[in-house]
């Protein structure tokens, strides 16, 4: 398994899983114009345990390999909860069975592809999840932020609450003050 430069925020990895060195390479070649970090996994093992330890915008699963095949890793990712949102393209040989198309969606695919593929439709539909991941990113992000401001207001509140519990006869430029932090924090919280 290779990792490259995984550690960014705003990158957004890639998992290459395929039990075939040379289909990996050409993953790879396709891919490497993206400029994201590729991730190799040989084995639906391999894939699972690169699943745990880094988060991924898209997974190319390959179908066919051997032990954990294409479908019980698609299940298996599936069904954690660290996991489960993540994209899976299948990827599979121009013989395979016509059930291979509907087994992969049923496991929760967000796209099936046939080998040979072409390089083009490959490189867009992985950069559309690439831009998902990134927006949820940036979604994800804007509500810590959020939720970092109403935990802040609440607090103030909080100490408002304190100050008249504690005080029958509160200093009015100090609650003032106070009141002014909090609408300040609201203010924040409108603007876009």
């Amino acid at each position: 398994m290779t990792i490259t430069d995984a550690s960014s925020l705003d990158r957004a990895s890639i998992l290459l899983v395929d039990d075939m060195e040379d289909n990996l390479v050409a993953l790879e070649a396709v891919l490497g114009s993206l400029n994201e970090p590729l991730v190799r996994a040989r084995s639906g093992e391999e894939a699972m345990k690169a699943l745990l330890r880094h988060r991924f915008a898209v997974v190319l699963l390959d179908i066919r390999m051997p032990g954990m095949d294409g479908f019980e890793t698609a299940t298996n990712i599936k069904r954690l909860d660290q996991t489960k949102d993540v994209p899976i393209i299948f990827l599979t040989g121009t013989d395979a069975d016509s059930g291979y198309a509907f087994r992969g969606y049923a496991t929760g695919a967000a796209d099936y592809l046939t080998k040979p593929f072409d390089p083009w439709v490959l490189r867009a539909k992985v950069t559309v999840f690439l831009e998902l991941h990134r927006k949820n990113q940036q979604l994800e992000r804007l509500l810590a932020r959020e939720q970092a401001q109403f935990d802040a207001l609440a607090g103030r509140m909080s100490s408002i609450e304190h100050l008249l519990a504690e005080h029958p006869q509160p200093d009015v430029c100090e609650l003032r003050a106070r009141v002014g932090e909090m609408e300040e924090t609201l203010r924040t919280l409108r603007r876009p």
